[in-house]
This record gives C-alpha cells, structure tokens and sequence, in this order.
C-alpha cells in the first residue's frame, strides 16, 4: 500500500478506525477480530482507537483491548503497525459522552491505556476533545510530560480548531505530528485545520471520513458525481470520497471506521486509486 508520513513513521495511506467495533451497533468479537486481520492482510499499518470507545461503564478501553488481542492473534508481523489511542473523553454507560482532561486524568488515562495495549510506549497518543473546563494548555502539557516521560512516542491532538493547533505546537514543538477532526464531504468545516496542517507539515487524520457518501440517500443528489465517478471506474463511491481525500494533500490519512473484512479491504484499495483532473474539479465543486 502507498506509504504517508506521521511524524518519522510511514504508515498506510489509508488507516482503521476501530470505533465502531466498540460502540452501540457493534458485531461480536470474531467478526471484529476478522476485520482488523483484514486490515493487516490489505497493508493497514494505522489503527485508531481511544479509551472512550465502549458501550458500558465497565468496559473502559475495550476497543483498546480488542485490538490488542487481534494483534497478538495475527498470524504476520505487526511490529510495522502504529496504534494510536486518545483520552480525554469518557462514557458513563448512559450513552453519554463526557469530558475530563485534567493533567491527573490524562496521566491515569495513558498508564491505563499502556497496559490495554500491552505496550511499553502508546506509539501515538492523542488529546480527544477540548474541555472547557481545563485550560488548553494544561491538558496539553500533560500530553507534553507523558513524552517525557517516554510513555508517549509521539503526540496528537482531536477535535481541534487552528488555535488549539498553534497552542499545541507551541508546547509540543516537534512532538507534535498530527490533527485528528471531522472531515468528510458532508463536513467540510475543517478545510482551515487541513490547511493549517499543510502548512506546519502535520498528519491530518480525518474521521467520519465517509459521511457524506455512506449516506447519499439522506442527503439527496448533492454527492452524486461521487457515484457517477465510481460507476465509470467499476468502484465504490468510499473508494472514490478516500482518493478524493488522498488528493487534498499529502499530508491527509482518513482512517474510515469498519466492522466487516469486506468494508475495510474496499477502503483500503483506495490507496492505490489516482483520479483524473477531470474527476477531482467534478468532486471539488461539491
């Protein structure tokens, strides 16, 4: 699979987004387990995932420990994967999401995480959500003192807008190496982040990168060249909106979430798909 850059690590052009194997609608462990193999057979290298991925109280981390245990079941060598998890976000069991990212927190949150994953070091461990309760810059210096401590290789941050990434650089400097937000052809309000990203040469990982397409249904005739592209070519439309995403810039990763082998080798293929000119204004004026 075409290789992109996080930080120093290549990692696949495309990722797996593990959320939804996890959360409400999510299909027993071995259809799981089958997904990311398949992931790997396909030559996913990024998997992403975060502590807040579960349904029940108690059952902090489970996408973290799914995924665990699918790589230590893999038949192949996966010391080439990158797992990056995120804190910073909880799930009372009410189907609620909360937020704490208080420095105590988030050191409590990564040693948890660290033994979930059966790690020594989180490869690339993000800051999930702002929380308007704690100043930015004292979550992220925590963050901060986690790579200092070396439970951390690399560091991210979620759900952030430009300032917050101007914040994050200021603290994190070089340890910065990525931006982790919506963005999708129906959710174009990132384009500032992307851009910024670009700019500072930072991994933009967008998630729900598939929203716009997965549900063309609901949203009427607005995604169609998506699909007129995928038919002419014989693909799908996710094949399509991820190529499309590839194109922005090279720093763009989508990690589209799956729960089936066949939902992720079809996104996976879109790694090696180059649309024309004529396809991307087509796409681009949507």
């Amino acid at each position: 699979m075409n290789q992109r850059r996080i930080g120093t690590t290549e990692v696949s052009a495309i990722g797996l987004g593990g959320m939804p194997m996890s959360i409400e609608g999510r299909p027993d462990e071995e259809r799981s387990v089958r997904t990311i193999h398949a992931a790997l057979d396909a030559g996913v290298t990024l998997i992403d995932t975060a502590d807040a991925y579960h349904l029940h109280a108690d059952e902090v981390g489970h996408n973290e420990s799914l995924i665990a245990r699918a790589l230590a079941s893999y038949g192949g060598d996966t010391s080439g994967v990158l797992v990056a998890t995120k804190g910073g976000h909880l799930r009372p069991g009410d189907g609620s999401w909360t937020l704490n990212s208080s420095p105590e927190y988030l050191r409590s949150a990564c040693e948890a995480s660290l033994k979930r994953l059966g790690v020594e070091a989180i490869g690339l461990y993000q800051h999930h959500r702002p929380d308007p309760t704690v100043p930015y810059a004292d979550s992220i210096g925590a963050v901060r003192d986690l790579v200092d401590a070396g439970k951390v290789r690399m560091a991210g941050i979620s759900n952030a807008n430009p300032e917050h990434i101007r914040q994050a650089r200021e603290i994190l400097g070089d340890r910065l190496v990525s931006v982790q937000n919506q963005y999708s052809p129906a959710f174009r309000s990132s384009e500032p982040e992307l851009q910024l990203c670009d700019e500072l040469g930072l991994a933009f990982l967008p998630w729900s990168p598939l929203g716009g397409i997965s549900r063309a249904g609901e949203l009427g005739s607005r995604f169609a060249p998506f699909a007129e592209v995928a038919a002419g070519r014989g693909i799908s439309p996710q094949q399509v909106c991820l190529a499309w995403m590839l194109a922005r810039s090279p720093v763009v990763i989508p990690i589209p979430g799956a729960s089936r082998p066949e939902t992720i080798r079809d996104s996976a293929a879109a790694a090696e798909l180059t649309l024309d000119e004529a396809e991307l204004a087509a796409l681009d004026r949507i």
